[in-house]
């Protein structure tokens, strides 16, 4: 069972002892960039040059160098790290791969870097080719790449570096679904992070490091259960659940750091810094001469209009943003309203963009005799604001230039899929469902993959009807998905009829939007949860 611990410096010094030679370490940080080189919008979306000229927008590469050598400025020892997830997640991904993301982290001199499951989007040989061009280590303990050409013997588990005279150790974790939710390939075996980490820890504290700092793109829950488990760790920097911590905001999910016992007793200090760079990370850790921490304290640095941009950066990022400009500013519809697509609201519950998005699959392929679409909500990475629709909005909700997959599948198995989707609610993870065509009722009382989907009905011919379990339906889905990511097994070893090479979804959605101006977003109750006591 997890332990917070509270944070005054009292408490912590009762577990740590009385300091005799304070150290003392400044953790910049950041987590989940996803490619927003530019400047976003309050929806995580791209932000127009008149909003930011009037200070309304956050983030981009620019603002983050003038911010991280302001919070450098003001410490004697400091670390630049990242949780993971730099890949990924607007035009300038599609379009740069890793070429950018490494040129812009290597002007911001970070000190290390884990592997997110989104650096894998494109094969291992991309995430090594930017592993090539970054100028610090980039880490993954809870993998076995020795069977992978591109990464064995150059990624590395942990890493020992220096500042202000001491050693601090650093190890990276990797979600262990990975391979469910990215590319990496089948060479690449993806291990528990607790044994993972537990190793590492003796490797480093064998080399006389004292200081351990894990970098892990693992979420908040599963960063406290390895924080609660395993000993030696005195600082998590998170990632992958894109979770907020604050001790000002009633928006965090936990205090900032939230302080975890350790199986020793001792404090192990979890941060993270929601995503986009719209924050950067600041935590102040102060350690004994045994390397246990007897002080951490914080809190995240918005990166807002008061932060001024670096010009020499911004002047870059134009530079590189022209071959992409004439696709992500064309005109392609208008909202009516905001198309809610915030992750914590789509990853557990029917959301305005899952309906546009669904519908839009569904209407291209009707006339196929299709009957049901169904989206992984991992697949929508933002909101969409009133007014005019560019190109590069829609681009920046749907990234991962995902195509149409269309193909048949026994009732029953559209029920196993529905399962798979609501079996990680808990964990705010991607493959909830966002469907069209169909509309279920599922329990979130009953344990998960055991029968949490309770009804399920299909539009047939105008009307609603029971799912036949053994009747085959025409779906339609994107080729991830159909593969089997994001838990989607069912789709990869039964589906009957298989096309995977139909138009890119981003082209869908945008004519969808299109031929239905000004789009109206709306919820329709397709997905309904059984009432809690």
């Amino acid at each position: 069972m997890k332990k917070l611990i509270g944070l005054t410096a009292a408490g912590l010094l009762a577990l740590g002892g009385a300091a005799q030679a304070d150290y003392s370490l400044r953790v910049l940080h950041t987590n989940d960039f996803h490619s927003r080189v530019e400047p976003i919008s309050k929806y995580d979306s791209g932000c127009s040059e008149e909003n930011n000229a009037e200070g309304k927008c956050f983030g981009g590469y620019a603002r983050m160098v003038s911010g991280v050598a302001a919070a450098r400025a003001s410490s004697n020892n400091s670390i630049l790290v990242d949780g993971g997830d730099q890949f990924q997640g607007s035009l300038f991904y599609t379009y740069y791969k890793g070429k950018l993301a490494a040129e812009m982290m290597n002007k911001l001199g970070y000190d290390g870097m884990t592997v997110g499951n989104h650096e894998f989007d494109d094969g291992p040989e991309v995430l090594a080719g930017f592993m090539d061009a970054v100028s610090f280590p980039v880490l993954m303990s809870n993998a076995d790449v020795s069977n992978e050409p591109a990464l064995n013997g150059k990624l590395r588990r942990s890493i020992i570096i220096e500042r202000g005279g001491e050693k601090i150790g650093l190890i990276g974790l990797t979600p262990q679904d990975t391979d469910e939710l990215s590319s990496p390939g089948k060479n690449v075996i993806f291990i528990d992070p607790i044994s993972a980490a537990t190793r590492e820890v003796a490797v480093l504290q064998a080399q006389g490091v004292n200081k351990i700092i894990v970098l892990s793109h693992s979420g908040y829950a599963v960063d406290m259960d390895v924080a609660a488990k395993v000993a030696g760790i005195d600082v998590i920097v998170g990632g992958h659940s894109n979770t907020y911590l604050s001790n000002t905001s009633d928006r965090a999910a936990g205090p900032y750091p939230t302080m975890i016992e350790g199986p020793d007793g001792s404090p192990t200090a979890v941060v993270q810094a929601y995503a986009y760079g719209k924050y950067l990370g600041a935590l102040d850790v102060t350690f004994d001469d045994a390397g246990l921490i007897t002080a951490a304290t914080g809190e995240p640095i918005v990166m807002d209009g008061d932060v001024a941009e670096d010009v020499s950066t911004k002047t870059r990022i134009a530079e590189l943003a022209m071959p992409l400009d004439e696709i992500r500013n064309k005109i392609v519809s208008e909202s009516a309203a905001v198309i809610e697509g915030n992750r914590e609201i789509c990853r557990v519950e029917e959301c305005e963009m899952g309906n546009l998005v669904a519908d839009a699959m569904l209407d291209r392929v009707a006339d196929q005799g299709i009957q049901i679409a169904i989206a992984n909500s991992g697949g929508l990475r933002a909101s969409i604001d009133a007014g005019p629709v560019t190109m590069g909005e829609v681009l920046t909700v749907l990234p991962f230039q995902n195509t149409l997959s269309t193909f048949h599948l026994k009732g029953s198995d559209v029920i196993a899929a529905l399962e798979n989707g609501v079996s990680q609610v808990e964990e705010v993870k991607g493959r909830f469902p966002q469907v069209a065509g169909i509309k279920f009722v599922w329990d979130m009382s009953v344990a998960a993959n055991e029968g949490r989907i309770k009804s399920v009905e299909v539009m047939d011919n105008g009307s609603w009807g029971p799912i036949d379990p053994n009747k085959t339906y025409g779906l339609v889905s994107n080729n991830y998905v159909r593969g089997g990511g994001d838990g989607y097994k069912v789709f990869a070893t039964n589906s009957m009829n298989v096309y995977d090479y139909g138009p890119g979804l981003e082209n869908v959605v945008a004519d969808y939007m299109a031929a239905n101006l000004p789009y109206q977003p709306y919820t329709d109750g397709r997905i309904s949860r059984v009432p809690t006591n």
